[in-house]
């Protein structure tokens, strides 16, 4: 069965109840068996529950097979430029402190794959009580619901002795945050072009780097963006 990422979204979280629901981390060697309290495999582990629910419930997708790629699955297995799905998790109690993407990486690959911009993040908020899992809540979300501006770049980044890494998300459900997520793709895109800008590293080889995505997100996708 075929189905959009909206439509995963809503027999997950309508239909199947998701959200609420608890679990026990377990693990079995031999003989005995032991109860995980850790939470370094939870993400990891919450991607195997999801994969194997989508076999349950006959939904057709693709996984990657490069674990360090992006996406985590494509929901389109033909047309693999639509469908890209990509899984995230974090302690609901600490907020999220996961990365939406390397920052060279993620602005190098637009420059041929612009069509990424278009992806869907499905994210999982999690308590773990010594080995009880329960499911707080999830959200689907595109890159620009995600990211915001920061105090110190046009975009929020991971920054360390003035290296940028990685692409870091807003707490998006907070009413507090200061900083809001972007409310377009455009924006997102300016925003990256303009910590481009500000980023000594990549501020001399970015004058036609705006031109170049704009054209390739108009080739792959048919729609022409305003982008200023």
């Amino acid at each position: 069965m075929k189905i959009t990422a909206q439509e995963l979204y809503t027999k997950l979280v309508d239909d199947y109840k998701i959200i609420g629901q608890k679990g026990v981390i377990n693990f079995t060697l031999k003989d005995l068996t032991i109860e995980v309290e850790t939470k370094d495999s939870v993400g990891n582990l919450i991607q195997e529950w999801l994969k194997a629910w989508l076999k349950k419930n006959s939904i057709s997708f693709l996984e990657n097979k490069n674990t360090q790629k992006f996406p985590d699955f494509y929901l389109d297995e033909i047309a693999t430029k639509k469908g890209l799905l990509e899984v995230k998790s974090f302690d609901f109690k600490r907020g999220p402190g996961f990365d939406l993407a390397n920052f060279d990486s993620y602005c190098n690959s637009l420059l041929t794959d612009a069509y990424r911009i278009d992806s869907d993040y499905l994210i999982f908020a999690y308590e773990l009580n010594g080995s009880e899992l329960s499911i707080k809540d999830v959200w689907l979300k595109k890159i620009w619901e995600l990211a915001c501006p920061s105090s110190t770049y046009p975009i929020k980044v991971q920054e360390k002795k003035k290296i940028i890494y990685n692409l870091r998300p807003a707490t998006w459900y907070s009413q507090r945050s200061k900083f809001k997520p972007f409310n377009s793709k455009e924006k997102f895109i300016a925003a990256l072009n303009d910590t481009r800008y500000q980023y000594s590293q990549t501020r001399l080889d970015n004058s036609h780097w705006l031109r170049r995505v704009l054209k390739n997100y108009e080739d792959h996708t048919g729609i022409a963006l305003n982008v200023k």
